[in-house]
């Protein structure tokens, strides 16, 4: 079968490389599953740099959300199990951990429903509790972790404020259903949702970005308000005044979604379930920008990592060969 191979860490478009290789043999509590779409993450990106907090043994085959197909015909969504990723005609994963594709989706859409969507979910309602009526500001709405929080959001019947960079996103941001846009490139962010909010601030700030993005969220939280910190994107980790945090009343939230496989699954496929019924009325639809062969896999997801794409790509190889 073909499959994508990491030899040695690096940017992806110089070290990813597709070659032809066996098909991977599940271990105890594993199935094969053929590869129907593979969603591009930015954990992808970082597995490549190696500056991913789970560090696969090289070489290893990126890929870390898959729409599969198991060997009696079910289309289910998995996280394969590295270094035997997604971005291949053959991936492996475990068998307890499958959940059944919503009929409601493709394949593409399907496999992108899962991590940005489940990350969403437990940031925005497990750890932030958002309530309707409340106002959340989302950093890179237009992009695949911050789409998936404003549709989220507008779906608990939160006004969403969406922090995007350049017209292109922003005009994304509003199709999603933002209410307000801002484009960082050409605003202040600080005194634009100011601005939106009658200068309260925003009661939840969903945060992929890091950098310059947590800076902002400090200066325009409301009280009493909670910063989720999703990730780095930025590639700068902030070191949070917590004397800011006491005077201004906020709770910053770290979420770590991956935690909850192992130490509470129930909620993850209770999450599921949620996200299933939100697509199954159209509350939900993950936004799918581009649908790649398997072979413009590594320039995807370069392009992610450069920070030029929105929504999500999807990986979808032709057809699996021995």
């Amino acid at each position: 079968m073909q499959a994508w191979q990491v030899h040695e860490n690096g940017e992806p478009s110089e070290v990813m490389r597709l070659e032809d290789v066996a098909r991977p043999v599940p271990g105890d509590g594993q199935v094969l599953l053929k590869v129907r779409a593979a969603n591009i993450n930015f954990p992808d990106v970082l597995m490549c740099r190696g500056h991913y907090q789970v560090r696969p043994p090289l070489p290893f085959t990126p890929g870390v959300e898959i729409c599969g197909e198991t060997e009696d015909g079910r289309r289910v969504i998995a996280n394969p199990a590295l270094p035997h990723g997604g971005f291949a005609e053959y991936a492996v994963a475990d068998a307890a951990a499958l959940l059944p594709a919503p009929d409601s989706l493709d394949d593409a859409e399907a496999a992108a429903l899962h991590v940005g969507y489940q990350t969403g979910w437990f940031g925005l309602h497990r750890r932030a509790h958002l309530e309707a009526g409340e106002t959340l500001l989302v950093h890179a709405a237009a992009g695949g972790v911050g789409s998936a929080a404003v549709q989220l959001g507008k779906a608990a019947g939160a006004t969403v404020i969406g922090v995007v960079g350049g017209a292109d996103k922003a005009a994304v941001a509003r199709e999603l259903g933002c209410d307000v846009v801002v484009d960082r490139r050409s605003e202040d962010v600080v005194a634009a949702v100011k601005e939106a909010t009658g200068g309260r601030g925003a009661d939840v700030i969903y945060d992929p970005v890091g950098g310059e993005a947590y800076t902002q969220s400090a200066k325009v939280v409301a009280f009493e308000g909670r910063i989720v910190v999703v990730g780095f994107a930025s590639g700068t980790i902030p070191s949070p005044a917590l004397n800011h945090a006491l005077v201004k009343n906020y709770s910053i939230l770290g979420l770590h979604w991956g935690l909850y496989n192992t130490k509470n699954p129930k909620l993850v496929q209770h999450c599921h379930e949620q996200l299933t019924e939100l697509a199954a009325r159209g509350a939900v639809k993950p936004l799918v920008s581009e649908r790649v062969a398997l072979a413009g896999a590594a320039d995807a997801v370069q392009r992610l990592g450069d920070g030029v794409t929105t929504g999500r790509i999807a990986v979808v190889p032709t057809g699996a060969q021995a």
